[in-house]
């Protein structure tokens, strides 16, 4: 009897900030029947090009990315609305015969996407603005301890300064009467697909480190500055909104404030990118049912094409 899997084909290719994702995925959609998703917090946002490394028109125009430049700076935008974005766009590609790839670094997103998320309460702008009003008047530190009186292991996993997270667990508790980490221990609706996830690793890390320098560095040469004056000029900006604490951008505010020179911030910015390298590498490894393959490697590029080869082909 076969007992062949039949159910429609989706891929992953999952990596650390300059890990050669971009290349790697335009090769795979020059040699099968792919269409790219991009699975990015920092590309959904319309303006942010040069610090968020967003893919040069010429090859967006080659290689098209769903989900690149959905939403303007001064909108948030959630797990849960990526994960509705991209089942979305999944079932459009698979209705055209195609197959999906979705690749990038937001670890929270491919999570969400995979495994489902708990159903929480909607948001209540009165409420949220209220939240608002009293960390500005008593400060994310009572936000924090207020929290984890309530809800003492959300408060655990989540930094004072994450002040948003921590206004949103205060908030899901005020509509709903229980702690977001309860509600998160419920049901979740896992992806229907056959799925692929390869991941890339790189070996050597004072290499990565010296790819993430360079790259701010050219991020500088193509106007980094210029764009960081353009989002700030925004009537509607603000430094705390989503997509203004991204690396790279929230380490520009003290530069553009003359509270340091453009050595700092050039320095603070890379160091802040390494981090999140390594906060990427961290949860990566943890994808313990992921093809991983050596980013550094000169093969990369066949060997993950003999693994998509061979997972299309079954």
């Amino acid at each position: 009897m076969n007992h062949a899997d039949r159910r429609p084909c989706v891929l992953f290719l999952m990596g650390p900030t300059a890990s050669g994702k971009t290349a790697l995925a335009c090769a795979l959609a020059e040699h099968f029947p792919l269409d790219l998703v991009s699975v990015d917090s920092a590309l959904v946002y319309r303006g942010m090009d040069v610090g968020s490394a967003k893919p040069a028109a010429a090859t967006l125009q080659r290689f098209p990315h769903r989900l690149i430049d959905i939403r303007d700076p001064a909108q948030a935008y959630s797990a849960a609305e990526f994960r509705a974005d991209a089942l979305r766009e999944i079932e459009q590609i698979h209705a055209q015969g195609r197959v999906p790839l979705l690749v990038g670094g937001t670890g929270l997103y491919f999570r969400a996407l995979e495994l489902g998320l708990s159903p929480l309460p909607q948001a209540d702008p009165t409420l949220r603005a209220d939240l608002a009003r009293q960390a500005a008047d008593k400060g994310k530190a009572y936000m924090h301890e207020r929290l984890a009186k309530l809800d003492p292991a959300t408060a655990a996993r989540l930094n004072l300064n994450d002040v948003q997270r921590v206004q949103r667990a205060l908030e899901v508790i005020a509509l709903s009467g229980k702690a977001l980490s309860e509600l998160q221990g419920g049901s979740r609706r896992r992806l229907p697909y056959r799925l692929l996830k390869l991941g890339l690793l790189p070996r050597q890390r004072v290499a990565l480190h010296a790819r993430i320098a360079d790259r701010f560095d050219d991020m500088l040469a193509a106007g980094l500055v210029a764009e960081l004056e353009r989002l700030r000029q925004r009537a509607d900006w603000a430094e705390d909104l989503p997509s203004m604490r991204a690396v790279g951008y929230r380490q520009g505010w003290p530069y553009l404030d003359g509270a340091c020179s453009l050595e700092d911030f050039r320095l603070n910015a890379i160091h802040a990118t390494r981090q999140l390298a390594k906060r990427q590498i961290t949860w990566l490894r943890s994808e313990l049912d992921a093809w991983m393959f050596d980013a550094d490697d000169a093969t990369v590029g066949e060997r993950v094409l003999r693994a998509v080869a061979g997972f299309l082909d079954r």
